[in-house]
């Protein structure tokens, strides 16, 4: 994907240390407030590189269903919850229960909206070839790369099985049984369609030499400042101190001291 200029060019390691030690930070820190900053700079981010709505959009399918479940395991059915605010039968709506629902789904959130504003903003070309230099496995960097260019694989081709099965004749809409049969007759040639895309790369990474060792080189050169080269190190012994701390306040007895 092309860079955007509405944001300050990054080198990909720079943008991948800084999303990857945010979300790291935000889990350690396990603070609703810092986690909603988290979440609110990466759609401010989002929105200044373009692909907000495309974020939002990913996000929403991860988040909702999963900010639901956490309401109805930890809002309703929360067992060491005592501050009672309502009850129906066995359901109990508890203030520590909303506390902890609120904190794991704002973290999830923040974590989750850092990770797709990098993969929706990120050179995959130019990172695999960052990685390529440090010396990272060819193997981790090309998966890496297929994560990153999955979704958008898929949606693309989802996109073209529906076109051509609505100009065949096909109707998606109308009720629920009608819905899910549309939905089992566009996953089966999806599915099969996906096995042969992984047939077809193997053979051609094959055949370039994918897996063969000695030098190699590449056509594509990156500008690496001088500056990212610290912000990286920096961002990781930051992660690294925020682990050690939750580490050191979750340790039996450090609470009573």
């Amino acid at each position: 994907m092309p860079d955007s200029p509405a944001l300050p060019p990054l080198h990909p390691l720079t943008a991948l240390t800084l999303a990857g030690c945010a979300a790291v930070i935000t889990t350690a820190a396990a603070s609703w407030p810092l986690s909603v900053a988290v979440a609110l700079t990466a759609s401010l981010l989002a929105g200044r590189a373009g692909v907000a709505r495309r974020v939002l959009a990913a996000a929403a399918v991860i988040l909702v269903p999963f900010g639901l479940s956490l309401l109805m395991l930890h809002g309703f059915f929360f067992t060491e919850g005592r501050t009672v605010l309502a009850a129906w039968g066995p359901a109990r709506v508890t203030a520590e229960g909303l506390g902890f629902a609120l904190e794991a789904g704002t973290r999830t959130a923040a974590c989750v909206l850092m990770l797709l504003l990098f993969s929706f903003t990120v050179s995959v070309p130019d990172l695999v070839t960052a990685l390529t230099a440090r010396r990272v496995p060819r193997q981790f960097s090309f998966v890496l790369a297929s994560t990153l260019t999955l979704l958008p694989a898929i949606a693309a081709r989802l996109g073209r099985i529906r076109q051509a099965q609505q100009a065949r004749g096909l109707v998606l809409g109308g009720g629920l049984l009608s819905r899910l049969v549309g939905i089992r007759l566009q996953m089966v040639p999806l599915v099969l369609g996906l096995i042969d895309d992984a047939g077809s790369r193997a053979q051609a990474l094959d055949a370039r030499g994918f897996g063969g060792q000695g030098p190699r080189t590449s056509y594509r050169t990156l500008t690496d400042p001088e500056a990212q080269r610290w912000i990286r190190p920096a961002a990781l012994l930051l992660a690294a101190v925020a682990v050690l701390l939750r580490v050191a306040a979750s340790w039996p007895g450090t609470g009573n001291a």
